[in-house]
């Protein structure tokens, strides 16, 4: 039986408990049965794997290989996996190198089946890379299972610095932003933009992006979260914005259901709540 993670609050204060206890609670959720057969299977056979069809060809294998970098839906598409695998990351082309979610990249390069003549996989130190990859993400997925936002803030915490600290170009670090399920939405909802943002074009996203980080940060670019300061300021604001948006969601859904009750029609609730 896995360990269920305790976030007995919401919002900021649920944060700040999940952060006194996170050291604790991993360490519980780590030693469950099922985490620790995963990963004892793949310490014995990952060294075998020569290959990206023989990794995929292996479920109880790709289940910690995509777990540790959180693409676990990705299970059942093997031909889709194979290919990102085989292909590599040193040539542009290269499919991983053209998904705007990056993780594939990761996932590639970690494993080298498409950079090298022989493969990642075989080398001492590996199984350790990867399963404290596949530790840290499976407890950010427990804990989502619980509280979806403390995932997010999780995961925030996670990336955001290390995008940060990258010595690519500004733009560039946006685009990895706005390509990032977890960060464009912690940086959206902290920026205090409306979710019609994420239709606009990418390179009109990046400008309302930086002009917002510029008006509450005092800069641009987004080396400014290697800063504890900014980063604690952008995630403290992500959990006051997201607990405000659902306390105004219940609180939209409570005068609907009072409304009902009443026996109105749906038209006056709707010209009610609008």
């Amino acid at each position: 039986m896995t360990y269920t993670p305790v976030v007995p609050l919401g919002g900021y204060a649920g944060w700040k408990f999940l952060s006194r206890t996170m050291e604790k609670q991993q360490a519980t959720f780590v030693a469950s049965a099922e985490i620790q057969r995963n990963e004892e299977y793949f310490r014995e056979k990952i060294g075998e794997v020569k290959t990206a069809k023989e990794l995929v060809s292996d479920r109880r294998l790709l289940t910690v290989a995509l777990g540790a970098f959180g693409l676990d839906d990705d299970i059942n598409n093997k031909y889709f996996v194979q290919k990102v695998l085989e292909e590599g990351t040193l040539d542009s082309d290269a499919l991983a190198n053209k998904l705007s979610d990056k993780r594939y990249l990761a996932l590639s390069k970690a494993f080298g089946f498409g950079d090298f003549n022989t493969p990642r996989t075989v080398l001492s130190d590996f199984p350790d890379e990867i399963l404290a990859n596949y530790e840290t993400r499976q407890f950010e997925i427990a804990v989502g299972d619980v509280d979806t936002t403390m995932r997010m803030v999780m995961t925030a915490q996670r990336e955001i610095p290390e995008l940060a600290a990258k010595t690519n170009s500004e733009t560039t670090k946006w685009y990895t932003v706005i390509g990032s399920p977890t960060m464009s939405e912690v940086f959206r909802v902290g920026l205090g933009l409306p979710q019609s943002v994420s239709a606009l074009d990418v390179d009109q996203q990046v400008e309302i992006y930086r002009q917002k980080t510029d008006a509450m940060f005092g800069s641009t670019d987004p080396a400014i979260f290697t800063e504890s300061a900014s980063m604690d300021k952008l995630l403290k604001t992500y959990l006051l914005r997201s607990e405000v948006s659902v306390s105004n969601s219940s609180a939209s859904n409570s005068i609907a259901l009072q409304l009902l009750n009443s026996g109105r029609s749906s038209t006056n609730i709707l010209s009610v709540l609008l």
